[in-house]
């Protein structure tokens, strides 16, 4: 499986990979509407840390031993049998919080409305995450991972 790889030395917390997911994942497409109309209801699957000079763009690590999968009562957690990816089935999760309390990464979250969890789905429809295409210091790249 392919994996979004964060080099933190790199980063300068432009937070471009947040614009992006967010953009991605509106409705329209499109920035300034997503901003402007959307921007409330939709929770990033990458949030930028930011500590003085230093910052981090945090998000899913899909784990090959995911936590989150085995904790999740309902099984809205789960993983894409074609991509390998770790994804949240928000018509099942029941907002019990038991992913976010295991996940290692500390990389699950409310979602926007604060009923279901959300998560870095890996922009399993693209080639290339969103996050990776759009960071300009290639702090986040997809690797294989052998």
């Amino acid at each position: 499986m392919k994996r979004i790889i964060i080099h933190e030395e790199y980063c300068i917390g432009c937070g471009l990979c947040e614009v992006h997911c967010i953009v991605k994942h509106s409705r329209t497409g499109k920035i300034i509407r997503a901003f402007k109309e959307e921007r409330d209801q939709i929770v990033p699957g990458v949030q930028v840390e930011r500590d003085g000079y230093e910052s981090f763009a945090l998000q899913c690590r899909h784990c090959d031993d995911a936590v989150c999968i085995e904790a999740c009562m309902t099984g809205a957690m789960h993983r894409d049998p074609e991509t390998g990816a770790v994804l949240c089935d928000t018509d099942r999760c029941v907002g019990c919080w038991m992913c976010i309390m295991v996940c290692p990464a500390g990389a699950i979250q409310q979602g926007a409305d604060g009923t279901v969890a959300s998560k870095c789905d890996a922009c399993t429809d693209e080639e290339i995450p969103v996050c990776v295409a759009n960071c300009p210091n290639e702090a986040l790249v997809l690797e294989d991972e052998e």
